[in-house]
């Protein structure tokens, strides 16, 4: 890629030549080419690109959005409004993309669809794949099918997977209008060139909310394509909802990191599909799987585990042909999740089980996977158990010579009260590029979920409407994507920084049992894994204040990062000249990301000023409540904001140090709020006080 004026090189060579996102091309180039062309006038940056990866009939009514009433009916279901994703394609032809009820798209709307026809709720449709423009979005990955229902699939009845979990399937926005820009391949994989290309498209065709759920490494927003267009789209009033990653457990694994992009991690739903594994000492073991025959039977068979003594270690993850020097043939076979250097897939285990003879099948967690188990269209009988659960049925596997085991469906339980609860693999914060910005933003649903999928994963041969069930950021990003929408039908005077605002500081924090959001462990996560916490759509739509950052705000913010003046004005698109900076957690940010590693109470504290906008009542008085986080002083001046109109703006200064109280802890948070007789307006606060391992 190249920020180079666009006749330093042979037409012929370019592939794409970027409009909005960026002032410059992708070509493909010698590196005598490079050479030459950096020795031109009009030569800014040039560097290869990179591939980046891929990161629901319950979830609406799990996040309190119900038809006819309340924030759904009160924003319309998100009409008028237009979501573009950037993704794999999508299959148009599924139900979830029927227009029944939708009006036409907006007359700002420019785009097209290139190899299919659009309809008022899939209004547009382009191919970017390594500049070729594709013949088809019938795409076999599935990934932009899902992604895209998710976010504002129309209403589909009987929606289930093997007669689990059925209901009407919607979309967070319903009555959104849907854009697809497929820039990866059906392997999954992401060029860097398509996905400036889709963003460029999807700001030029006129798109409301951009959702992204792929992502690479974390680095500096100027070497990020990604931040580069989000910036270009939020310039121009667009909101951009990116997933968080699937690299935790692991703190400082963060993918889409940048202040003005929404970024999301992942936690489960209250809506398990329960299938229990009864062993032949009489202890039962619950976990879930989305396949459940009626015909299976309750006998105990005999139950094998091939990795457990095996010299061929291989064999305990059942991968393909791992099975193949093993008696499985009607036993119960318990496998591993994961797998030697590149993981097996979860659904493919059951696969090879079923191949080799396998009856049933107890998948079992390594042990940094801990409680998240999720609800697999598996190939036969199963069910997937928690590290502690699986280590249950090893126990019993070595206290006996003649181990049974059988598996007992249960079908779908609604009412978990330790959801949401954060799943293993969402990645964590804190942030690398800017960690004096809290990361992840927020999580949302993102296990288990149950969205359109352009085939039959049970193998089908009917008409009738096709589903699949994954979990990943992937899919809690969609959701933050549709709320995003929401919120921009109901308000559309909202900036995109108003809009994740008014998400963050209305967020919950405690799951449906009325206890803290917890991680995988089971223990309460922390903030870096949880960010603000669970989003609440309705609560959201009336936030009484909100933080807004315009544009020209993050100039200062990074020029403080240290960036140079050319690194900065790769990313405005503009010269500029850093003439001012400001700390990162300067920034009319709705959260606080503090590192207090090497201050003491008697060495420098850390002021920062916060500006808020009236959006909730014309004439109202708030009031701070401060909850400090262990072993740091927080103070806030002043203690009381008052207001006589709407939109009007008011300032306050908060002072953080290390306070006299001793801590051992690394990761410590806390809150401060502001409340009026009707509003409470909770920014979180985050502080390191001692080092993070990386």
């Amino acid at each position: 890629m190249s920020s180079a004026v666009e006749t330093s090189t042979d037409s012929s060579n370019i592939i794409y030549s970027y409009q909005h996102v960026i002032s410059g091309f992708a070509a493909k180039l010698s590196p005598d080419g490079v050479k030459a062309m950096e020795k031109m006038d009009g030569f800014v940056y040039a560097r290869p690109q990179r591939v980046y990866n891929l990161h629901t009939t319950h979830t609406p009514n799990f996040l309190g959005l119900h038809l006819n009433s309340g924030f759904w009916n009160s924003s319309n279901y998100g009409e008028g409004v237009i979501i573009g994703l950037l993704d794999t394609g999508i299959f148009n032809p599924h139900p979830s993309f029927s227009d029944y009820g939708m009006p036409p798209p907006p007359a700002k709307w420019k785009g097209t669809c290139d190899s299919f026809n659009c309809n008022n709720k899939l209004i547009g449709g382009k191919g970017f794949f390594s500049g070729n423009q594709s013949s088809s979005f019938d795409n076999l990955n599935g990934h932009g099918t899902h992604t895209s229902s998710t976010a504002a699939g129309n209403f589909v009845d009987s929606a289930n997977v093997y007669g689990s979990d059925n209901g009407t399937a919607t979309g967070i926005a319903p009555r959104a209008h849907l854009a697809m820009y497929r820039v990866c391949g059906e392997n999954g994989g992401c060029f860097e060139i398509d996905i400036l290309a889709g963003m460029d498209a999807a700001i030029e065709d006129g798109v409301d909310i951009l959702s992204i759920s792929l992502g690479g490494s974390s680095g500096p927003f100027y070497n990020d394509n990604i931040a580069l267009g989000a910036y270009s789209a939020m310039e121009k009033g667009i909101f951009v909802s990116c997933s968080a990653g699937n690299s935790g457990p692991e703190h400082f694994t963060l993918s889409n990191e940048a202040p003005w992009i929404l970024t999301v991690g992942a936690a489960t739903v209250d809506r398990n599909v329960v299938a229990t594994a009864r062993l032949g000492n009489g202890e039962e073991v619950d976990g879930q799987s989305a396949y459940q025959p009626d015909h299976f039977s309750l006998e105990l068979l005999p139950l094998v585990y091939p990795g457990m003594n095996a010299s061929d270690f291989t064999a305990k993850y059942c991968g393909n042909s791992s099975l193949d020097n093993y008696d499985v043939k009607g036993k119960v076979v318990v496998c591993d999740m994961g797998g030697p250097g590149r993981p097996v897939p979860a659904i493919l285990k059951g696969t090879v089980v079923k191949e080799a003879g396998g009856a049933a099948m107890i998948l079992v967690n390594q042990d940094f996977m801990g409680y998240t188990t999720f609800a697999l269209p598996n190939a036969l009988p199963a069910t997937h158990l928690s590290f502690a659960d699986g280590e249950k049925v090893k126990s019993y596997l070595n206290s006996t010579s003649n181990p049974t085991a059988t598996i007992l469906l249960k079908g779908t339980v609604i009412g978990d009260p330790h959801a949401p609860a954060v799943s293993f693999f969402s990645s964590r914060g804190p942030s690398n590029a800017s960690p004096g910005i809290l990361k992840p933003d927020i999580i949302g649903p993102g296990v288990s979920i149950i969205a359109a999928w352009p085939f039959s994963v049970e193998n089908r041969t009917d008409s009738k409407p096709t589903f699949n069930i994954i979990s990943g950021t992937s899919m809690s990003c969609p959701h933050l994507s549709g709320v995003a929408a929401l919120l921009k039908s109901a308000h559309p005077d909202w900036s995109p920084a108003a809009i994740k605002s008014a998400i963050i500081t209305t967020s919950d924090t405690t799951n449906l049992g009325n206890n803290k959001i917890e991680d995988e462990r089971g223990l309460p996560a922390d903030i870096f894994t949880v960010g603000a916490g669970q989003f609440n759509p309705s609560r959201a739509n009336d936030p009484g204040l909100v933080y807004d950052v315009a544009p020209e705000d993050y100039v200062p913010y990074l020029c403080g990062l240290g960036y140079t003046d050319k690194q900065v004005s790769l990313i405005l698109q503009r010269n500029v000249t850093c003439s001012t900076s400001i700390q990162e957690a300067e920034l009319n940010y709705p959260s606080f990301s503090l590192n207090l590693v090497n201050t003491t109470s008697t060495s420098r504290s850390q002021t920062y000023t916060r500006t808020v906008t009236n959006v909730g009542e014309a004439s109202s008085s708030y009031t701070v409540e401060i909850l400090s986080p262990d072993g740091v002083s927080v103070t806030v001046e002043p203690s009381t904001l008052s207001f006589s109109e709407l939109n009007q703006k008011a300032s306050y200064q908060v002072t953080f140090s290390r306070s006299t109280s001793p801590t051992n802890a690394t990761v410590v948070q806390g809150y401060l709020k502001w409340s009026s007789s009707r509003y409470v307006v909770r920014s979180p606060i985050a502080a390191i006080l001692n080092n993070l391992v990386v």
